[in-house]
């Protein structure tokens, strides 16, 4: 994957640059020695690396705004940077860029429990928000599988979703205000504590930017109070394009469940081993969760079960206990780390109608003989949402390409479907070069003139998002 070459001014003035960033924050939190910087040199696309000019790690907005405007007097690229989470390199850095991390970015600034919102810094993690307000029964819905780890920010930029989106919808469905910092140091505030705002949807346009517009300082959030209960089902098939077929059916049918996700049968093995959750033997697995009063969980899952007979599973089996409820979930929690102890892997992010799900995954199939290498399935079957996991060895020459081409040939097959190149991991620099599968050189210009306005010196993350060539010459324009 190219990246832009490194500006030389920039690198022969690090040591200006360091000073001057050592002078409006605390000496540790300025990271600039080699050795310290390499823990920054990549994020959980591995296959890409490359450290920093530096690294900061600023506490406060104010302290946010004093980094920015010294990168921007300087002409020294920011690479705004959550938990290291994304998949797709989105807080991949350049050599002359310096990396603002919001790790220390991490208290609860307000709850209203009676308005149904909190107000945190956007360094604190996904999970985390649940547990503040958890003893009061009240939760943040989006739930990657990154939320033990991924921060707030990460979330926004890239409208992070998780295994509950069907019902309850990704990030920006649950984000009502931010606090954010220009490039050029200016703080603004968008939307807040209340349901929609007036004028243009600039909170629309800030929600997955991926860090292009500015760096997000602060969150307001949409808490709900917890169900009554919930329950999930597993439901096994021994056919990828059967289970297909009955999701789309359940979607068909006006049942809401709170999660429908999918499971192939290398992604279920793989996770039995790792988290012993009681997983049927099977080519495909549903795990379907509603949520309501024991009357209504029956009520609905009396619909599911009934639409799931009609396509002849292996085995339907009712969670019996909040014990097996965790356990089931685990299991596909575990997903991405178990699949890493059988090799090296990408995951992809593609978005289909589901109704697609069967042609889609039949096609996968094909084309996983076609290039000779393993893909596990596990996805958001409710709203189209997939993860392909495709695996290769880092250490065999041409697997890597090997896998990017695989890999945008699925993504490719996404849009053709009627569908989109990424659902809730962003485009970063993984998808960058496949923007024109999607959008038109019209469509990508409008894109381009929202960045020009947000950035007009495109100092903020280089490199992802559109086509680096397209990149390079709005930049060297900006700079002329």
């Amino acid at each position: 994957m190219e990246m832009p070459t490194p500006d030389a001014g920039i690198l022969a003035k690090k040591d200006r640059v360091v000073a001057l960033l050592q002078e409006v924050l605390p000496r540790d939190a300025v990271i600039h020695e080699p050795h310290e910087t390499r823990a920054y040199e990549c994020d959980a696309l591995t296959a890409y690396k490359c450290p920093p000019l530096a690294a900061v790690l600023p506490s406060s907005t104010e302290e946010v705004a004093a980094v920015l405007k010294i990168c921007h007097a300087e002409g020294v690229p920011v690479v705004p940077r959550g938990s290291g989470t994304s998949l797709a390199g989105g807080a991949l850095p350049t050599a002359d860029c310096v990396i603002l991390g919001v790790a220390r970015l991490n208290k609860v600034l307000e709850t209203d429990y009676d308005n149904r919102i909190i107000r945190v810094q956007s360094g604190r993690t996904n999970l985390s928000v649940s547990g503040a307000v958890e003893e009061e029964d009240f939760f943040y819905a989006p739930d990657p599988s990154s939320q033990l780890a991924c921060a707030i920010a990460g979330n926004i930029a890239m409208n992070s979703g998780g295994a509950h989106c069907l019902k309850y919808g990704v990030t920006t469905n649950n984000l009502l205000g931010v606090t954010m910092v220009m490039m050029d140091g200016t703080v603004v505030t968008i939307g807040g504590a209340h349901l929609d705002a007036g004028g243009l949807d600039l909170l629309g346009v800030i929600c997955g930017s991926e860090g292009q517009l500015g760096v997000v300082t602060e969150a307001t959030l949409r808490i709900l109070r917890k169900p009554e209960g919930a329950r999930p089902v597993l439901i096994a098939f021994d056919e990828n394009e059967v289970a297909g077929a009955c999701v789309a059916d359940i979607i068909k049918a006006g049942v809401l469940p709170v999660a429908i996700e999918f499971m192939d049968k290398l992604c279920i093995e793989t996770c039995e081993n790792f988290a012993k959750a009681g997983y049927p033997e099977c080519e495909a697995l549903l795990i379907v969760e509603v949520e309501g009063s024991e009357a209504e969980i029956d009520a609905q899952l009396g619909v599911i079960l009934d639409i799931a007979r009609k396509h002849n599973p292996v085995e339907l089996r009712q969670s019996q206990s909040a014990e097996e409820s965790a356990k089931i979930w685990l299991g596909r929690k575990s997903a991405f780390g178990a699949i890493g102890q059988l090799n090296d892997y990408m995951c992809l992010d593609g978005t289909i109608p589901v109704s697609e799900l069967p042609y889609v995954l039949r096609r996968i199939g094909e084309m996983s003989k076609e290039y000779g290498l393993q893909v596990g399935n596990v996805f958001h079957a409710g709203d189209g949402n997939m993860h392909p996991l495709i695996l290769f060895d880092a250490n065999k020459d041409g697997d890597l390409e090997l896998c990017e081409a695989f890999g945008a040939e699925i993504l490719k097959l996404c849009v053709e479907v009627g569908g989109c190149l990424t659902g809730e991991h962003g485009v970063g620099i993984e998808k960058r070069d496949l923007m024109g599968a999607q959008f038109t050189g019209a469509d990508m210009e409008m894109q381009l003139r929202v960045k020009d306005v947000f950035d007009p010196a495109w100092l903020l993350n280089p490199a992802k998002v559109f086509p680096l060539a397209v990149t390079e010459a709005r930049r060297g324009r900006a700079a002329a």
